[in-house]
């Protein structure tokens, strides 16, 4: 069901990196494919394609900006209009970058987002100096309608050997077990509700209600509608000594899930979220938060309104190696 490649992880594993790869848009929209299961996506109305477009732009390049301003690397690659690819702001759904040079290609649920899968992006990568040594590549799953979408399934906890999982029609049970095997974490699975109409569905992506940082993770428990599922993720998250820092399942609606650790000048941490997501934090939450780290926050109203997906999803964070 997969190409297998060789490969073994050292021990010394980083949990954030400097380096991330963002896809600039050219024609985002709301993407019709996923909204059947992504339940945060909104029609703004009154909007033409091209306004909607052009906010993403803006959005996007402020986001950028900020990030650099504060000494993280960002790789932005311009998305193509052809194919079309509403959804390609989101590379981490599609891919991910390991520290042993590894890179791993995911298969996605919408037809349309498998065209994001651009071969080009590596050829940039490696301009760039970083090395990539194996392609790992799970996409022939689609053809027997599984589905594994990247660190948008899968919270790696890179130091501690664990993935985290919220199980749905995206993210398939037995194939994150493949993974797991594969890249050698220890797998952590349960299932992720929020309440649509009355009705608890599965939240699509694990990365909308659970964010792991260093020495924190911010997780929303009540989404995790099982009592003995929930004290089992509790109690690993607390057991690699992170503080577990609790929100609402109306800062998720929020996004205030859906954040990044990523590294700037000097090594410093900055925890990276929408502006709608910090400004659902309390100042009890923010204070938490920042004894760990710095918060830097743009707004992506826009983005997070069609898309339904918020700054994570927009981040790929590149461990490969560089070449000496």
């Amino acid at each position: 069901m997969v190409v297998k490649l060789t490969n073994k992880r050292s021990n010394t594993m980083k949990q954030t990196t400097n380096s991330i790869l963002m896809i600039r848009p050219v024609a985002f929209r709301m993407n019709e494919q996923t909204a059947v299961n992504n339940y945060y996506q909104k029609v703004l109305d009154g909007l033409t394609p091209e306004t909607v477009n052009a906010k993403a732009q803006e959005e996007f390049d402020t986001f950028v900006n900020k990030l650099r301003m504060v000494g993280v690397d960002v790789t932005v690659v311009e998305d193509t209009l052809d194919p079309d690819t509403p959804d390609s702001i989101f590379p981490n759904n599609w891919i991910s970058f390991h520290e042993n040079g590894d890179v791993v290609l995911y298969p996605m649920f919408a037809e349309n987002r498998r065209a994001e899968r651009r071969e080009d992006i590596l050829d940039i990568l490696e301009d760039k100096g970083f090395v990539i040594n194996e392609i790992m590549d799970y996409t022939i799953a689609e053809e027997e309608n599984v589905f594994l979408e990247g660190t948008g399934s899968l919270l790696l906890d890179r130091e501690n050997d664990k993935a985290y999982c919220a199980l749905s029609p995206r993210a398939d049970e037995e194939l994150m077990i493949e993974f797991c095997e594969d890249f050698e974490f220890t797998p952590v699975i349960f299932e992720a509700f929020q309440t649509v109409n009355n009705e608890r569905k599965l939240i699509y992506h694990t990365n909308v209600m659970m964010c792991l940082g260093d020495t924190f993770a911010v997780i929303c428990a009540d989404c995790i509608d099982d009592k003995k599922e929930r004290k089992m993720v509790l109690d690993s998250l607390r057991g690699d000594d992170k503080e577990v820092i609790l929100i609402t399942e109306d800062q998720v609606n929020n996004f205030a899930g859906n954040m990044l650790e990523v590294k700037g000048a000097d090594d410093r941490r900055y925890l990276v979220m929408s502006s709608s997501a910090y400004n659902s934090l309390t100042k009890k939450q923010i204070a938490q938060l920042e004894e760990h780290i710095t918060i830097l926050h743009s707004s992506l109203d826009t983005i997070e309104a069609c898309g339904g997906g918020s700054a994570r999803c927009m981040m790929a964070e590149i461990f490969l190696p560089k070449a000496e």
